[in-house]
């Protein structure tokens, strides 16, 4: 095996390391309602997320992918280092934020390192705003429309099931929670595991082993990264994130089966739609959006605004942070590799 492959191979490998802890770090995403609201155990809840994760790859849907892969940097500045420093940048933030119980994004970590170590490494003419002005006001419009939706739909069943007794519609709602949280789960997977394939492919291009896709032109992803990618996010969200689990699922507000139900339908709606267009958006900002719209239809002091600003702090500082923590892995780094 010559060098530059043996680099790759490793790379990649760090890559779906990345993925694993995507999906270990972002299954509280798929399951801190259903298991909050006590419709399953802990265990049952994350098998159903990770299955529901790994379908996803057989839609083989691939606009995400192509956004990593070739709108974030511009390919003539790609190498397989900075593709390592950007992966390193947006692990090291996941860790960071999972130690502390905060649900950041994965995704806009991955965007952060990518593009810190490509400005470390050439300056800010490596970045293509195009894919930036995809992802950035996804930041906003994405917990926004995972608000309106979980909010909207809440009320809807309030009004449809007004005359019903609580125990009644729990009942109908604890069976509605498995299909909407298997409806979140595999968006999760559709728009998660797609960012580590566009990571895979922008390193095959660097390196020659995949042809560089004019622009617009529709991204070839091997089926073999496909699969790898789907089974690595599957794997860390089966062995999960619990400490997050508790700040989405019973720190933020408190939910009822319905409640659940509504939250992962308008989160899982939410990201199933914008994946099919394309954007890599965060999970996080969809379901804990989704969770405070549900909330509210309580009463806007039902939801826990401490817990919920500390989250939005996490949210603003993502991008930022991981590109910092990309940069001076790019500029500590690279020099020794190079003497």
């Amino acid at each position: 095996m010559d060098s530059q492959l043996a680099l790759v191979v490793a790379i990649i490998i760090v890559a779906l390391g990345f993925d694993f802890l995507n999906g270990f770090h972002d299954a509280a995403n798929s399951i801190a309602t259903v298991v909050s609201t006590h419709v399953l155990s802990p265990r049952a809840a994350v098998l159903l997320a990770a299955v529901c994760n790994f379908s996803a790859a057989f839609f083989l849907e691939t606009r995400v992918a192509a956004t990593i892969g070739r709108d974030i940097i511009h390919p003539q500045f790609l190498d397989p280092y900075l593709v390592a420093f950007g992966l390193l940048g947006a692990i090291v933030w996941n860790v960071i934020t999972w130690y502390y119980g905060l649900p950041s994004s994965s995704s806009h970590a991955l965007v952060g390192g990518l593009a810190g170590s490509a400005i470390a490494r050439v300056g800010l003419v490596s970045l293509k705003p195009e894919g930036f002005l995809k992802i950035v006001p996804a930041i906003v419009y994405a917990p926004l429309v995972g608000l309106i939706l979980g909010r909207g739909m809440m009320e809807l069943i309030n009004w449809l099931f007004r005359n019903s007794s609580p125990r009644s519609v729990d009942r109908v709602f604890r069976r509605g929670q498995l299909v909407s949280a298997s409806i979140f789960s595999f968006g999760h997977g559709m728009n998660d595991a797609q960012k580590t394939m566009g990571i895979i492919v922008a390193l095959l291009i660097s390196t020659n082993m995949l042809p560089t896709p004019a622009t617009n032109a529709k991204v070839h992803v091997p089926l073999w990264v496909i699969f790898a990618c789907y089974t690595a996010i599957g794997l860390g969200t089966y062995f999960g994130g619990w400490r997050i689990v508790r700040t989405l699922g019973m720190r933020l507000t408190k939910l009822q089966p319905v409640g659940g139900f509504c939250a992962e339908s308008g989160g899982g709606v939410t990201i199933v739609f914008l994946s099919l267009l394309g954007i890599p958006l965060s999970t996080t900002h969809t379901i804990a959006g989704a969770i405070v719209g549900v909330g509210s239809t309580r009463r806007w002091s039902a939801v826990r605004w401490g817990i919920a600003r500390n989250i939005i702090w996490a949210w603003v500082l993502t991008i930022p942070c991981s590109a910092l923590i990309g940069a001076i892995l790019e500029l500590s780094l690279r020099p020794l590799l190079h003497k």
